[in-house]
């Protein structure tokens, strides 16, 4: 990573409650943290986006678009840390998530596994998208505001990891999440693209 952050001695603000979340939680600073606080306006401003989507849908459908998308972009730094946060909040199980990993969504609810694969659908090729996807989420359940917001969750997911991705932003080892299961999830993101659409269409 080219970028030189904030050092954790030196931080303030904003930059300074970035870097204690993952104090507290996990004794050290993750790369992808100190990436965003180079600009950490546009990071709470970020923080504020999600804040303003997940009421409407709730933590488990934020959270099967964030992965889902995640997945297709091959995110590794959101792979882990949402496939942690998912085990945590009781989204998916820890065997649903390894499996999740391998491109098999069976783990997910019904109506999780239709975002799961609007959101891949988003972040592989929105310019192809219809009419017919959004169906998709209508026929799940879900009303006009949780669309856009699930459709806002996805795109937000994009805008985070391929920027962490862009700046070569170090991969972390995720604390409190299986070895194995942050292998496969690890090999998630390693996929070529093409491959990883193939295998969850």
């Amino acid at each position: 990573m080219i970028i030189t952050p904030p050092a954790v001695e030196d931080a303030t603000g904003h930059v300074a409650e970035m870097y204690a979340v993952d104090l507290d939680e996990d004794g050290f600073v993750f790369a992808h943290t100190r990436a965003m606080a180079v600009n950490p306006e546009a990071h709470a401003a970020f923080m504020a986006l999600i804040r303003a989507i997940v009421p409407s849908i709730g933590v488990h459908a934020y959270e099967a678009a964030t992965l889902g998308a995640a997945r297709e972009i091959g995110s590794g730094h959101c792979l882990l840390a949402h496939g942690r946060k998912s085990v945590r909040t009781g989204v998916v199980d820890v065997s649903g998530l390894a499996s999740f990993a391998g491109g098999d969504d069976s783990a997910f609810s019904d109506s999780e596994q239709a975002i799961i694969n609007y959101s891949r659908r988003l972040s592989s090729d929105p310019a192809s998208m219809t009419d017919a996807d959004t169906q998709s989420l209508r026929d799940a359940g879900f009303s006009d505001r949780q669309i856009v917001d699930i459709t806002l969750a996805a795109a937000a997911r994009n805008y985070f990891s391929r920027a962490l991705l862009a700046l070569a932003v170090p991969l972390d080892d995720m604390p409190g999440l299986d070895p194995a299961v942050s292998e496969a999830l690890r090999r998630a993101a390693d996929k070529d693209p093409a491959v990883g659409s193939t295998a969850v269409l």
